[in-house]
């Protein structure tokens, strides 16, 4: 059985790339070269998933028409979320922008596949929500290996699932997980974005653990 272990200074580095990850929603419109594009799907699939199933789906979203569904879906979706909002908090989520939708080069939607018969259900017949996990699994590989290239990535979340999922017309059993801009930062930024603009400042939640 062959061990791997990684030495001090990449440790130091896998530390600075969790670190300068982030949400981007300001990029440049530069092109993404296409075996770039190749290449960081083929590290997302080396994710993990349960009973591998690899049951992430990516959809490369290029029509314009279909980018104009879903920057129409997450205009609404974002002028409803502002509603929620009262006063000062509705005045700073004004001012924030929530997604990069034009400039951006790449779109991505994420689906789940489940009706995969790879894996064979194993690991999912009590949990079957695992198969939306691993996608997420996917996502996260995807975000720190783009970092890794210079790249940035952005979630948008303010986007209406049924309304994106029809608009991409992806075959049935697949489920909206994520909808992903990708390109070249504006800028970079080691303090979030929701920091700096004052919205909520990031917390050591996972020190918070709870002894049972």
């Amino acid at each position: 059985m062959t061990q791997r272990s990684f030495g001090p200074d990449f440790q130091h580095e896998f530390e600075e790339l969790l670190a300068w990850r982030r949400d981007v929603r300001q990029f440049r419109t530069d092109p993404i070269p296409a075996e770039t594009i190749e290449h960081l799907l083929d590290l997302t699939s080396l994710s993990p998933s349960v009973g591998n199933a690899q049951p992430w789906r990516f959809v490369s979203v290029d029509d314009s028409t279909r980018r104009a569904e879903i920057i129409a879906n997450f205009q609404t979706a974002n002028a409803a979320a502002l509603a929620n909002y009262d006063g000062e908090r509705a005045e700073l989520y004004a001012r924030l922008k929530l997604a990069g939708l034009r400039e951006a080069p790449r779109h991505f939607a994420v689906f789940c596949d489940e009706t995969t018969a790879q894996g064979a259900g194993l690991g999912r017949l009590t949990m079957p929500e695992t198969l939306r996990y691993s996608a997420v699994l996917a996502i996260h590989t995807l975000w720190l290996a783009a970092r890794a290239k210079g790249l940035g990535l952005g979630w948008v979340s303010i986007i209406d699932p049924m309304q994106a999922t029809a608009s991409l017309a992806v075959p049935e059993g697949w489920r909206f997980v994520a909808y992903l801009c990708l390109g070249f930062p504006a800028g970079d930024h080691l303090e979030p974005e929701l920091q700096r603009k004052g919205w909520q400042s990031r917390e050591a939640v996972c020190r918070q653990v709870l002894q049972r």
